[in-house]
């Protein structure tokens, strides 16, 4: 696909399904196109917007395959185990310390079929029992939003990083797995698109892992911008493994161990 045609391509895509993919890095998604536009047998990308103008089945799965997808629970284990072992002792008692009403605020960013939500709750249910919070989980694809709110069903690859001991406290004992009903009830699950839609703020915690290595550097500089703004004071940022935030200063952050990021 040549420079031309994708922006032809990327235009339609926004009018037609309100997703701007000038926030991605350009070749990643034109391989992404191309190997779409080849499953569907059709000789041009005018021949398929023609079919997405009379087929909702397609158009939904077109929008669900455009927002990537790629997640796990506990994806990174000794990440996870720095959150519960270090960040989360130290939210818990920033929150104290300020006197904080209400308990904790988290986020996750990008929660695509739920797995680092229902983490962050099993954390939060073995790390700190009995500690109030709230958890606010956004992605923009639907259909990844319908399965994570349906708690499931979870592949075999999908809990992979879950011990016997969790998967017996926190899953459906037969395959395909769900999550327990009772790890759902302090999350909301919310449609959003981090670039165009506005953040709620006093955030303690922003978990968005594996996402934004897929946006271009000016797409970076405003997401790192607006989740600054998001934090409370003393609020953490958790990134997935390879997003390394290059001079985090000039965003209002300093590095908080790998991964992690602390608002100044």
């Amino acid at each position: 696909m040549d420079t031309e045609q994708y922006t032809q391509v990327r235009n339609s895509i926004k009018r037609k399904l309100q997703i701007d993919l000038s926030n991605y890095k350009d070749e990643q998604m034109k391989r992404r196109l191309d190997s779409w536009l080849a499953r569907t047998h059709l000789d041009s990308w005018s021949d398929y917007f023609s079919l997405l103008s009379g087929d909702e089945n397609e158009l939904a799965k077109f929008r669900d395959y455009l927002t990537i997808n790629v997640t796990e629970f506990f994806r990174d284990p000794n990440r996870w185990d720095t959150l519960r072992q270090e960040i989360l002792p130290y939210l818990i008692k920033n929150a104290a310390e300020n006197r904080q009403v209400g308990g904790l605020k988290l986020w996750s960013a990008g929660c695509s079929i739920g797995s680092e939500p229902y983490t962050i709750a099993m954390l939060m249910a073995e790390a700190a029992p009995g500690t109030r919070y709230s958890l606010l989980a956004t992605d923009l694809d639907r259909g990844a939003l319908q399965k994570a709110k349906a708690r499931g069903p979870y592949s075999q690859d999908d809990i992979r990083n879950i011990s016997p001991a969790q998967r017996r406290a926190y899953l459906t004992t037969t395959a395909p797995h769900f999550v327990q009903e009772a790890l759902q009830k302090n999350i909301r699950f919310q449609e959003q698109d981090l670039f165009a839609d506005r953040f709620e703020s006093g955030f303690d915690l922003i978990v968005c892992r594996n996402v934004v290595i897929y946006f271009t550097a000016e797409a970076k500089d405003q997401l790192y911008t607006k989740f600054q703004a998001a934090l409370r004071p003393g609020g953490v940022l958790f990134l997935g493994g390879t997003e390394i935030i290059s001079g985090p200063s000039k965003y209002g952050l300093q590095t908080f161990g790998i991964s992690f990021y602390k608002k100044i």
